[in-house]
């Protein structure tokens, strides 16, 4: 059974999610009606994105919330890498939207494009841009206590949103000023920041799946951790890597070598929650060695 934290933040994430998936859901209603009503190949285009969108937030609400699941017999390590697996799929889905309006962009500055100017068109707009930064605000601050890779991806989905939105607004005002072309212009350079996003979104959640190892300053203040303990005489075999979005951390730790048993059971307990204490780090293992006997003195030297 989850932890009563667990269970929190699960209901946490799904309500989030939820919210991106109905937001998502009713952008694509409105403008979809405003652009097939009017010919917009904008608004068309905009609510297609959202469809992606969509089926995204839909993969973050049934597969992401697994990621607060307690370890079972099939995953004793539990499930975190789920989130950053959910968050790498929004983001290669973002890339792909990016690639695909930058193509849709290019046509429309190749061949022009064909619209009927309505003032529904822009009041559609405005509400996308409405919905969709209020789906942004909910997600980031549920995000705030959360820390989600993939409430994260989610929220920068929503930016995207706003982002392809206003470019259809350039596009709109375009046609009322006799100036169409103004419409694929602005979505290019839209798709370009769009493709960016999703590569940038990508590129964070890889290094979690893959287990890459901490920055040099993450490393820095975990051995400072340990030494900064009385009984602690040297730091060596220092890993650290990513376990899904948290850090585990695997050191041995020099100590008196005749130190009574149970009182080398407590500095190891100590030690163990010191590092367990710092921000982004999820489990620590901590093995104690007699100092002075040289053993690791050919490794890694954090001494």
């Amino acid at each position: 059974m989850a932890t009563d934290g667990a269970e929190s933040g699960q209901r946490g994430f799904t309500r989030a999610a939820v919210v991106n998936v109905l937001g998502n859901a009713v952008k694509i209603v409105v403008e979809g009606a405003a652009g097939w009503l009017f010919g917009s190949v904008a608004l068309l285009a905009d609510a297609a994105h959202s469809i992606a969108d969509l089926i995204a937030s839909l993969v973050v609400l049934i597969w992401g919330r697994s990621s607060y699941d307690e370890p079972d017999d099939t995953h004793p390590h539990g499930h975190d890498r789920i989130e950053p697996l959910t968050a790498l799929f929004v983001g290669a889905i973002i890339a792909l939207l990016g690639l695909n309006l930058l193509y849709e962009s290019a046509q429309g500055i190749l061949h022009g494009v064909e619209v009927e100017f309505s003032p529904l068109l822009l009041g559609a707009l405005a509400f996308s841009i409405a919905d969709m930064y209020l789906v942004y605000r909910y997600t980031t601050v549920i995000n705030e206590a959360l820390n989600s890779t993939a409430l994260k991806a989610l929220a920068v989905d929503c930016l995207n949103d706003i982002y392809t939105s206003f470019a259809a607004v350039v596009g709109v005002v375009g046609v009322l000023l006799g100036q169409p072309l103004l419409d694929p212009i602005a979505g290019g350079f839209v798709s370009l920041l769009v493709v960016y996003q999703g590569v940038e979104i990508g590129r964070e959640n890889v290094d979690y799946l893959i287990g890459a190892a901490a920055s040099p300053e993450q490393r820095a203040e975990i051995v400072d951790a340990l030494r900064s303990h009385p009984d602690v005489q040297g730091v060596h075999d220092l890993t650290v890597f990513y376990d899904g979005t948290v850090l585990e951390v695997e050191v041995h730790v020099e100590v008196d070598g005749d130190m009574p048993f149970r009182q080398a059971h407590d500095v190891e307990s100590e030690l163990v929650d010191r590092v367990r204490d710092l921000e982004d780090v999820g489990d620590a293992h901590v093995h104690l060695d007699p100092s002075g006997i040289g053993e690791w003195k050919e490794r890694l030297d954090e001494h």
